[in-house]
């Protein structure tokens, strides 16, 4: 992490999580005075005190969408990672209140005690499920976006700069495919696949942590970052993953589960067409128009046409073995590998 990490104290929220951990673990190796993960899960917080034995993580005990619980946790903070979210697209789709009230509700509880307590910054998590959504978990991550921007529209000389991060498939994150790939292989079923010609972007847990850190170095209000990512089919994948475990399993295709998408993307033509490129990431500058309604209907934007959607479908494709690579580079496949007795290669570069 940056040294404007070194003497800070950091709100976490969702940080019972997979990125929290990850965050969390990599915060404590610099000089930061606090860290304190928030979340509803007290038995999740007790393993993860006795996981990361370290006085300097503290534990509150409160839920997003309770705005004084969430007000207590922000007093004296410096900088707020906001990961708290309902995240599965079934469940979402069940309840989409529920998606709602964390997702949206929640997230706006965050930046006003962040204002309130003149945290310097929040970076709010984001998903490329929020890109023309057609789920209640993306729409509800859509409309947190929106929440987060404006913001800065309506405080553009605020203390709190609030900006936002979107990235794509999490490797290895509670929920995801590859560690269902695995149990399958290791029970000696086959592998379960919705659509084989399914894209999606990947990175990994380290990289959504190098992108928020990026998000903190260089954001102004209202500002959102993108990753560059690879991406590559969800045949591509599972056939990376038998091939890393010497399996003979078949593939076998289930379908297309409702409301999930062929491909992904992560960003629009309408935000490419203002973004910044910065080498590895994008920066879409927050759309800073008054309320003046003249912009939004007498005047367009005739480079628009020049961009397309960066999405899963039309980046460039990872071979087989491009995925096996990038998946050696994850400490939980290489832990996999050795529980199986197989060879694991020495360290790959990410």
């Amino acid at each position: 992490m940056n040294d404007q990490f070194s003497g800070a104290r950091i709100l976490i929220t969702g940080g019972t999580g997979s990125f929290g951990h990850t965050v969390a673990r990599k915060l404590l190796e610099r000089d930061v005075a606090e860290i304190r993960i928030f979340s509803r899960d007290e038995a999740k917080q007790d393993l993860m005190r006795h996981e990361i034995k370290d006085s300097r993580l503290r534990f509150y005990v409160g839920d997003v969408r309770d705005y004084d619980s969430v007000d207590r946790a922000a007093r004296s903070v410096d900088h707020v990672f906001h990961a708290a979210a309902l995240k599965q697209v079934p469940s979402c789709e069940f309840f989409p209140m529920e998606a709602v009230r964390t997702n949206v509700n929640g997230s706006e509880n965050v930046v006003r005690a962040a204002d309130r307590n003149e945290v310097k910054s929040v970076v709010c998590l984001s998903t490329d499920k929020a890109v023309y959504p057609v789920n209640a978990m993306g729409m509800s991550k859509a409309l947190m976006e929106k929440v987060a921007q404006s913001y800065g529209l309506n405080n553009p000389d605020a203390a709190t700069t609030v900006s936002l991060v979107r990235y794509g498939n999490v490797m290895y994150s509670r929920g995801s495919v590859i560690p269902l790939f695995v149990r399958q292989i290791r029970s000696g079923g086959n592998i379960t696949v919705t659509n084989p010609q399914m894209t999606r972007f990947m990175m990994s847990l380290a990289q959504s942590v190098d992108l928020v850190e990026f998000a903190f170095q260089n954001a102004q209000q209202g500002d959102l970052f993108v990753r560059k990512a690879k991406a590559c089919s969800i045949e591509s994948l599972a056939r990376a993953v038998l091939n890393l475990f010497q399996s003979d399993a078949k593939i076998e295709v289930i379908g297309t589960r409702h409301a999930e998408k062929v491909s992904e993307a992560l960003a629009t033509r309408e935000e490419l067409s203002r973004a910044r490129d910065m080498g590895d990431y994008f920066r879409v500058v927050a759309d800073n128009r008054e309320l003046n309604y003249s912009v939004y209907f007498e005047e367009g934007d005739v480079t628009q046409s020049k961009y397309d959607d960066y999405d899963s479908h039309t980046v460039a494709q990872m071979t087989i073995p491009e995925v096996e690579q990038m998946l050696l580079t994850l400490p939980e496949i290489r832990q996999e590998l050795r529980l199986a007795g197989l060879r694991v290669p020495a360290d790959v570069g990410a």
